[in-house]
């Protein structure tokens, strides 16, 4: 039986999120996605900080992460994750709306895995999630400690 992984994503666009959520529920690509709405709550949930203090253990399989948000750009979001040894391991996706030369240069050299520039188009942007999503949570094998046990039917 193959484990279903984790996702954390890190949008600040209700739509967006809402359509990433969408795509990845309709094929099936995690048991869990834990959405948060900017780059402080994520940092809070990868260190079980302040209302992620009593989260279960395990980190995600994958982080989506967008660049442009309020409190904490992603960037610095990418910075603390790759320069952090317990978890820098995990693959970071960047989903943005920038095409700016200097954003992309910046996140490969801080380690990211993927870079991703949103599509304006519904049916493109829904593709590439789809796309993203089946990669990183079916083809890819995770790193150690993030996959999530399977979700009981039954208390």
């Amino acid at each position: 039986m193959t484990s279903l992984k984790r996702i954390l994503l890190v949008e600040d666009s209700p739509r967006d999120t809402e359509l990433v959520l969408a795509a990845l529920a309709e094929n099936h690509l995690a048991n869990e996605v834990v959405s948060v709405s900017d780059g402080v709550e994520a940092l809070d949930y990868l260190y079980r900080r302040g209302q992620y203090s009593g989260r279960r253990n395990g980190q995600p399989a994958i982080i989506m992460l967008d660049l442009k948000m309020p409190r904490l750009d992603g960037t610095e979001v990418l910075r603390q994750v790759k320069s952090d040894p317990a978890l820098k391991i995990i693959p970071v996706i960047v989903m943005t709306s920038s095409r700016e030369e200097q954003d992309l240069l910046r996140t490969y050299q801080l380690g990211v895995n993927a870079y991703v520039v949103k599509p304006v188009k519904f049916a493109e942007f829904m593709e590439a999630v789809t796309t993203l999503g089946a990669f990183w949570a079916i083809v890819n094998v995770p790193p150690p400690g993030s996959e999530a046990p399977p979700i009981s039917s039954g208390s």
